[in-house]
């Protein structure tokens, strides 16, 4: 039985950042496979629970629609960016993707607003919450591997950064 129904550029909306959640697992994941191929096995494990959480987060997308009587449309997803000329590189590539992720979820978001849906204006703020998180652990892990500079400063990095930003990325931002 359906909910409440979504206006047509609301639920374009929410249709496309759900994909756009889909293609962030995809590209965490070729960071992933890229950290693993050049042995960074703790910035591999990371961008590989990244690639979890995206998922998560197009779930919770796709229950929305499905709560309020629309069908998710799965759209097709590029190929990611697989090749980096250094670890800098691959985390600032990752800090863009989460800006970008940003500014389609504020997309949505005034969408909602300009047609008065209620129900996706509180689903929405869950991810601009949850994106303000995003975007400090990718701001951190850009100043870190910046700072990692001196004799084995990244192979440290590498086998610490779960404990680092492990918990601010996957916890919620809070540090134990």
């Amino acid at each position: 039985m359906p909910g409440v129904p979504i206006q047509p550029t609301v639920l374009s909306e929410i249709q496309r950042q759900f994909n756009h959640e889909l293609s962030a697992a995809h590209a965490y994941t070729a960071l992933a496979t890229w950290c693993a191929e050049r042995n960074l096995k703790g910035f591999s494990n990371f961008f590989h629970k990244q690639a979890g959480e995206e998922r998560e987060h197009a779930q919770r997308f796709m229950d929305h629609l499905l709560d309020r009587g629309a069908m998710p449309e799965l759209a097709a997803i590029p190929a990611p960016k697989t090749s980096f000329k250094s670890l800098l590189e691959a985390v600032q590539h990752a800090r863009t993707m989460e800006q970008v992720n940003t500014a389609g979820i504020h997309q949505a978001y005034e969408a909602a607003l300009a047609h008065k849906d209620y129900p996706a204006q509180v689903a929405l703020q869950w991810f601009i919450t949850e994106q303000v998180e995003e975007e400090a652990w990718c701001d951190e892990l850009v100043a870190r591997v910046e700072a990692a500079n001196c004799a084995g400063g990244m192979t440290s990095l590498d086998r610490h950064l779960e404990k680092i930003l492990g918990a601010k990325a996957h916890d919620g931002g809070h540090e134990d």
